[in-house]
């Protein structure tokens, strides 16, 4: 991708078989008059009016870049890249566990080896990336810059252990919340919320350390593979677990207590926001839930706003809640209604089995 200073024209435009050569092939027109032998279009073919399409979306470009210097598009080149930073969070995720997220060459006798290579390599990965970051809204010189990415990545580093230790104990709880789990290594190889987690847990480090674009786009690619979407402001406690999965959103205020259990859709969102005078949203304050400890959330719920979930509750699936509720709570939505199709009678729920 193109340099900020480099204009408008990618180099891929004028590479062969690039985006440019591709969109002026010609219209519908496979073969025929106007094409050269190649199959490529001549100059005078533009069936499309490409040229008139490309030239307005230059002008649109130009006009939006000039709005604001704070929106810049930097491109690969100036701005984090999403592909290398997943790069390094599976380095990461091999050398916090090698023998189950590791290479399959990875055995007890060569780990230690391999856990200190892959974090040489991880963390230069890194720093570069969070450089990247720092540069993007820099208002230093570049010496400074830098030295700031290699104090924040060094300081990330000594945090591994202690994320190695929480994500134990997301482990652990995970084995304990499902019957269907046979081992240690099925939860944490094949269960989406463990991969959330894991990127969870790196990418909140990193934003508390001061690089929030670095862990959004970590999270954004645990997403991307889950359907779980967890901001990396959001605090987490220990021993947290969310079965199934998709669909789960845990917002960027939301607090979570120690030990607590999500299902597939449950929703820790905002219920409304807050402007300026202007129009313009106050970012950063606290409008997402707080679940203590020990609470159970089943799926589909939604909890929106700063309400508290007191410790021990459980949240029945399907419900939806706008207000707090003390500790060892048990909330769920109205019972089903079941009529009878032909006679519109209502039908009674069947007699428990004894």
């Amino acid at each position: 991708m193109a340099s900020p200073n480099s204009g408008d024209t990618s180099a891929a435009d004028s590479r062969p078989g690039g985006a440019l050569s591709l969109a002026t092939s010609g219209g519908p027109q496979a073969a025929g008059d106007g094409q050269a032998a190649d199959g490529a279009a001549t100059p005078d073919d533009d069936f499309w009016n490409v040229e008139d399409i490309a030239g307005e979306l230059s002008e649109i470009r130009r006009n939006r870049r000039a709005e604001g210097r704070q929106h810049a598009e930097h491109g690969a080149e100036g701005f984090p890249s999403r592909v290398r930073l997943a790069k390094v969070a599976e380095e990461l995720c091999g050398a916090l566990f090698p023998l189950r997220l590791g290479p399959d060459f990875v055995r007890r006798h060569n780990e230690a080896t391999f856990v200190t290579q892959s974090l040489q390599i991880a963390l230069s990965r890194l720093q570069a990336q969070v450089r990247l970051e720092l540069l993007y809204a820099a208002k230093e010189a570049r010496q400074a810059v830098e030295q700031r990415a290699d104090a924040l990545v060094l300081e990330f580093s000594r945090r591994l252990p202690d994320i190695r230790r929480l994500l134990d104990l997301d482990i652990d709880a995970a084995f304990r919340g499902d019957p269907a789990a046979r081992s240690l290594d099925e939860v944490l190889i094949c269960y989406p919320g463990l991969l959330a987690i894991i990127h969870h847990r790196l990418a909140h480090a990193l934003h508390g350390l001061g690089a929030p674009l670095v862990a959004r786009i970590l999270s954004e690619i645990a997403h991307g593979a889950t359907g779980i979407d967890i901001h990396p402001a959001a605090r987490i406690g220990r021993g947290f677990f969310i079965d199934h999965g998709t669909g789960v959103v845990v917002g960027e205020t939301a607090i979570v207590g120690d030990n607590v259990r999500l299902y597939q859709g449950v929703t820790l969102g905002a219920k409304d926001f807050t402007t300026e005078s202007s129009g313009a949203l106050v970012r950063a304050l606290p409008r997402h839930p707080i679940v203590e400890d020990d609470v159970v959330i089943y799926a589909a719920a939604t909890i929106l706003g700063r309400v508290t979930i007191g410790r021990g509750s459980e949240i029945g699936g399907n419900v939806w809640l706008t207000h707090s509720v003390p500790p060892y709570s048990r909330v769920s939505q109205a019972r089903a209604l079941v009529t009878n199709g032909q006679t519109g009678n209502a039908v009674p729920p069947p007699t428990p089995l004894n």
